[in-house]
């Protein structure tokens, strides 16, 4: 027979299983409009705390406003169509600063970040783990800039990136991510940004899926992809088109571009669509570091050289 003593000690678990399981006991939702309490989405961010939802109502004209984003395991999320933060930035950084962990932003449109380094940022990472889903990243000068936090991931989907990007001097990107643990976008849009590349990562890992990568007709991007140091790399199902104005006409997706940094354990690049719509012939995978590239079952239109450097091409 189990003793009481055992009994006691089962139910404690039990108890205590049931307990992690469940939502946070005090999460608030806290709901930003003209009509509401909190008129402005920095209102709200100030009241926040760790578990809490934060959602934003559509105002004509979108919000002039900026927020620091301190709480952990926070949601911010636009209700309804088009839900605009835009032309205002906080600590010289970007329209949302995401200082708190385990933070997820949906559902809204980020605008027209400056500062006066030229680094701004539709969102600026600095915790650690975040999630940007269904998010619109429209002129900035950085779309994401993210610090390094080697435990952090940092995960992108179903979000749009346009007309990002600027060097003055320094580079801005569509993305630039730090030092991470592991990057991965899918099922993303980057188009026309300008100047910067569309996706820069010094990630452990980078990770790009089925994403929409193009400069079009007047995009005047540098790289497609730049993975500076190295890292694990795997880019399948993307489609990737390099247009007549790009910045960088001899490269489409650099790998060790900066100098190999950390362990590159493996580069995959398949079953992508690259169109090169220059005149003049381009890389598409320019791999810079010792390890053996596999560039497989990938379709390319137009004067390109599928891989320079160590590796296959098939």
């Amino acid at each position: 027979m189990v003793g009481l003593r055992a009994l006691s000690r089962l139910s404690a678990f039990a108890f205590v299983a049931i307990l992690c399981a469940l939502p946070p006991a005090f999460a608030k939702t806290l709901q930003v409009g003209p009509d509401r309490e909190l008129k402005q989405p920095s209102d709200a961010a100030a009241a926040a705390q760790d578990g809490d939802t934060i959602e934003i109502d559509p105002v004509k004209d979108g919000y002039f406003d900026c927020a620091v984003l301190k709480a952990s395991r926070l949601t911010i999320v636009g209700k309804g169509d088009d839900v605009v933060l835009t032309d205002k930035t906080c600590q010289g950084k970007g329209i949302l600063v995401v200082t708190g962990d385990d933070v997820t932003v949906r559902n809204l449109t980020l605008t027209r970040a400056r500062v006066p380094d030229h680094n701004g940022a539709g969102i600026r990472a600095e915790g650690k783990n975040l999630t940007v889903d269904h998010v619109r990243f429209v002129n900035n000068e950085n779309g994401i800039l993210s610090a390094d936090s080697p435990d952090s991931t940092i995960r992108i989907s179903d979000s749009e990136f346009t007309r990002n990007g600027k060097c003055e001097p320094s580079c801005a990107h569509g993305i630039y991510i730090g030092h991470v643990g592991l990057l991965r976008v899918e099922r993303s849009k980057f188009i026309d940004n300008r100047i910067g590349h569309h996706v820069k990562s010094r990630a452990s890992r980078t990770e790009l899926v089925g994403n929409d990568i193009e400069d079009g007709p007047e995009g005047t991007a540098s790289y497609l992809v730049d993975i500076p140091n190295g890292g694990g790399v795997l880019i399948e199902d993307n489609i990737f088109e390099k247009g007549p104005k790009c910045s960088n006409h001899g490269t489409a997706i650099s790998i060790g571009a900066e100098g190999v940094t950390q362990r590159t354990p493996e580069i995959i690049v398949r079953r992508n669509k690259f169109t090169n719509d220059q005149t003049v012939e381009t890389v598409f995978v320019r791999n810079m570091t010792a390890t053996e590239a596999v560039v497989d079952g990938n379709t390319i239109a137009g004067k390109v050289v599928a891989l320079a450097g160590d590796g296959t091409a098939r």
